[in-house]
């Protein structure tokens, strides 16, 4: 057995408008109609972050701000600097706020089917844009955006998960699928159906890759052995394994830079 590698709830209707990120400085008043005006407090900290972003970027933030940033939109007739913060408390840092289940940004107080769709909104943004950057292109001269893309979609989840990227004749990713998820420490993997997914695609090469929720890249034996299972099974019918790599919360692992393959 392989090392144990590793909807959103119904929408109700939302009742209030969608709006925009950095709407004018009086629409927090005219989105308001009912409530009134924001307090003139509540409203001037929203114009000094939306200043501070527009002229110094993320670069001059904590992560706890461009969440408001965020929630602005999602919430535009409450302070939302409290609920940042309870999201920062519970979860660490933005990037594991976005990577949240939404089961789980739903037990925070505060935290709505609205504001919930909207942060997987921006995970789901980031994803395909760091996707973009690798698919359909020849995967082993663009190693680092390979890297980077691994790292945006899979670092900060809390239960491990199993993807295959399959790759044609001259090494171009054609296939990147999601095989497994687990739990924070196992997931299920299983080298027959990895190969035959690899025949149904006619892919000539394989990369794996699965996280490691502890943060912690390095392989167990289960690790190896499931790798070394999945290499043989392809090798029989011509599919090369070009790579295992885990990722971390701060780095990944290469088995082929490591040895291991």
């Amino acid at each position: 057995m392989p090392r144990r590698l590793g909807p959103m709830c119904a929408t109700r209707a939302f009742h209030e408008a969608a709006l925009p990120l950095f709407p004018g400085d009086g629409d927090e008043a005219a989105a308001a109609p009912i409530a009134g005006r924001l307090p003139s407090y509540i409203a001037d900290h929203r114009k000094r972050l939306r200043l501070r972003f527009q002229e110094g970027g993320a670069a001059a933030m904590p992560d706890y701000e461009l969440l408001e940033l965020l929630l602005f939109r999602s919430l535009p007739r409450q302070d939302v600097k409290p609920l940042a913060r309870r999201l920062i408390d519970r979860f660490g840092d933005l990037n594991s706020v976005i990577a949240a289940e939404p089961v789980r940004l739903l037990e925070i107080d505060g935290v709505g089917e609205a504001v919930a769709q909207d942060l997987k909104l921006v995970e789901a943004v980031a994803q395909r844009m760091a996707r973009a950057r690798v698919m359909h292109r020849p995967v082993l001269s663009s190693w680092a955006a390979l890297l980077d893309y691994c790292h945006t979609a899979m670092a900060h989840r809390a239960t491990e998960q199993f993807r295959v990227l399959f790759l044609d004749r001259k090494n171009v990713l054609i296939a990147d699928e999601e095989q497994a998820r687990g739990t924070v420490d196992h997931v299920p993997v299983y080298p027959r159906e990895v190969v035959k997914r690899a025949l149904e695609l006619n892919a000539s090469a394989l990369i794996l890759v699965h996280n490691h929720p502890s943060g912690d890249p390095t392989p167990s034996e289960q690790d190896i052995a499931m790798t070394g299972q999945i290499q043989d099974a392809a090798a029989t019918l011509g599919i090369v394994l070009h790579d295992h790599l885990i990722v971390g919360r701060e780095r990944e692992l290469s088995f082929r830079a490591q040895g291991y393959l």
